[in-house]
């Protein structure tokens, strides 16, 4: 994510040797920090009555304010959706063909 200047978390409800084990497992390359008092999730409207997190993506800037939410996180696409996200916001999505 270095083109658009930005830096990846990922937050689990796991404990931090759960969450530590998962990141290695499926070698991902961002941090992914534990979360497993929900204070998080809670902060962020996330938190289910189940006691569970929603699968939800922000995109915030570095003035702290939320630029995009993603409440239907695809993880087939979520990678490529969230680098097209970025790229518009960044003001570095590609040109139209033909254009300029």
């Amino acid at each position: 994510m270095k083109t658009y200047n930005a830096v990846i978390y990922g937050v689990s409800e796991d404990p931090l040797p759960v969450a530590k084990d998962f990141a290695k497992e499926h070698q991902l390359n961002y941090v992914l920090l534990s979360d497993p008092s929900h204070k998080v999730a809670a902060a962020y409207g996330v938190l289910m009555p189940n006691g569970f997190a929603k699968r939800v993506t922000f995109v915030i800037d570095r003035d702290g304010i939320i630029r995009y939410v993603d409440t239907k996180v695809n993880v087939q696409s979520h990678g490529k959706d969230l680098q097209a996200v970025l790229a518009q916001i960044s003001g570095k999505a590609g040109k139209p063909a033909g254009s300029g």
